[in-house]
């Protein structure tokens, strides 16, 4: 595999065409317009030069990565030659059986369709395809060129010779592998959310505060960020999406997202993105605020 097409520009998609093109791949990035391929481009540069920074990397490493990715708006023009397209576009499963059925009509036989989806069924997508053996989730961790772990998660059809080959490209890209069986919310966020969802229950019936549970999590857990801080930078409607996801896929009461997150995202309190959440990032500072609604002595319950 040499050419690889990457569907979707934003944090993900363009962390993870950074990662391929740093490892020699011939890059197509592809997005509906041009201000986002452009904005994406631009981070790619920024996060080389931190690379660079950290002596990770050279200038003329930075050069040759940046020449190796070129940018479409059409999913025609960048995904007709691919080897591997890797799609991270939007967590919904509409949108990502609309893609997957364009890619099938588009891409030649042999193309390997994998999804960056942290939760979505892989057999669910495949299942519009007329290639369900060649369907595969590649589920990189954020940032992508800092983590090391890629989930690649086996559609209910995936083929030996297609998980194979996914986990040895993994592993050209420096990147530690882990095979998992297709299940509401993989491994990872099976076990993640309901923690995440878990502190904002506890946050939403007042056991204790932002700062408070984040704490205690970090330094009582050794977590390098609280589940709270954690939710904020994944993105609160992301949580609730996958929450749901969990709760259809299993039917059991327990994946309940709490009400305290249903009505932040309700309420566009998206974490950093939206620039507040359970933190206020408004001012743009780095050192985390509780946002007013939950500091001390307020109570945490959205009305």
């Amino acid at each position: 595999m040499k050419n690889i097409t990457v569907i979707g520009s934003g944090t993900m998609g363009n962390g993870i065409a950074h990662v391929f093109a740093q490892f020699g791949y011939n890059v197509s990035l592809v997005d509906i317009n041009d201000k986002a391929l452009e904005k994406a481009m631009a981070t790619i540069g920024k996060n080389l030069d931190r690379q660079i920074a950290k002596g990770a990397l050279t200038e003329a490493e930075k050069e040759a990565t940046l020449k190796n990715i070129t940018t479409y708006t059409q999913l025609s023009d960048g995904a007709k030659h691919a080897d591997l397209v890797v799609e991270a576009a939007s967590e919904n499963v509409n949108v990502k059986l609309g893609i997957f059925k364009q890619l099938d009509e588009i891409c030649p036989a042999n193309t390997i369709l994998a999804t960056n989806t942290s939760s979505i069924s892989i057999t669910q997508i495949a299942a519009v395809t007329r290639r369900p053996d060649k369907v595969i989730g590649m589920h990189f961790m954020n940032p992508v060129p800092v983590m090391k772990l890629i989930e690649v998660i086996r559609g209910y059809s995936t083929s030996n010779e297609v998980c194979n080959l996914i986990m040895e490209t993994s592993k050209k890209l420096k990147k530690v592998p882990v095979e998992v069986n297709d299940y509401p919310g993989f491994v990872a966020n099976k076990i993640l959310m309901p923690m995440i969802n878990e502190a904002i229950i506890t946050l939403y019936e007042g056991v204790a505060g932002v700062e408070e549970i984040d704490t205690v999590m970090k330094l009582g857990m050794a977590h390098p960020m609280g589940p709270l801080q954690l939710a904020d930078f994944i993105g609160l409607d992301v949580c609730l999406n996958i929450m749901r996801v969990l709760q259809d896929g299993f039917g059991n009461p327990k994946y309940a997202p709490c009400p305290l997150l249903v009505n932040m995202v309700t309420a566009g309190h998206l974490g950093v993105k939206s620039g507040k959440g359970f933190y206020d990032y408004s001012t743009g500072s780095k050192e985390l605020v509780p946002a007013d609604r939950f500091k001390k002595n307020n109570s945490p319950v959205l009305a």
